[in-house]
């Protein structure tokens, strides 16, 4: 979000020498489930519960405004050890938004990874105006990793996407392949573990 400013000035130079290119300004996020952790007078209880990754592109002008403001309520109203966002906020302010289900840590992923009831699923892709997969190579940290049981091989994380494009299918759903790039060049990894504090496996590996 900080560097959309930089994005629209860019464009505008291009613009200027005939080159058009188009911005689609959005974030990655944490959200939370937050269905009843909402009390008689309306707080949340945001920090009892986990968070995952979350996509919000901005659709219209309308959409970059709540972005704006769902950053602001991640900072102001929801931050513990990071900025939360709890779904009925988003879904309070999603006019304009594209949400996507986001990379491996993302509940959809996560939740086709644990098994999750078909009810379950159905709830959470229903959410989404778009599912996400990614490459096996991005993904391939988690076939070493004892904290992912069910992921043993590369034919695991290809069987994963093959669900997730099949939902996608069933609940008439875009699935949009994705990389998950964090930085393009190998020197660039640097900026990538000042901005988040503790960079994840695959941001390693990728490295």
């Amino acid at each position: 979000v900080q560097a959309f400013p930089d994005a629209a000035k860019a464009a505008k130079k291009l613009r200027d020498k005939g080159k058009e290119i188009k911005i689609i300004y959005g974030l990655e996020g944490y959200v939370l489930n937050d269905e009843g952790l909402i009390d008689e007078e309306g707080n949340i209880d945001y920090k009892s519960r986990p968070t995952n990754h979350i996509i919000l592109l901005a659709a219209t002008q309308e959409g970059l405004k709540n972005i704006y403001k769902l950053v602001s309520y991640s900072h102001l109203n929801y931050f513990y050890k990071r900025p939360r966002l709890p779904k009925s906020v988003i879904q309070a302010n999603r006019e304009g938004i594209i949400i996507g289900s986001a990379c491996e840590a993302g509940e959809l992923y996560q939740a086709l990874m644990r098994g999750a009831p078909d009810a379950e699923i159905a709830r959470l892709v229903n959410f989404y105006d778009y599912l996400e997969i990614q490459p096996v190579g991005n993904n391939r940290f988690m076939i070493a990793d004892d904290k992912h049981d069910m992921i043993s091989s590369e034919e695991d994380l290809k069987e994963i996407n093959r669900k997730i494009v099949k939902l996608g299918e069933q609940f008439k759903k875009p699935v949009v392949a994705t990389c998950d790039v964090h930085f393009m060049d190998p020197q660039d990894e640097i900026y990538s573990c000042l901005l988040y504090t503790s960079p994840s496996p695959r941001d390693t590996e990728r490295s």
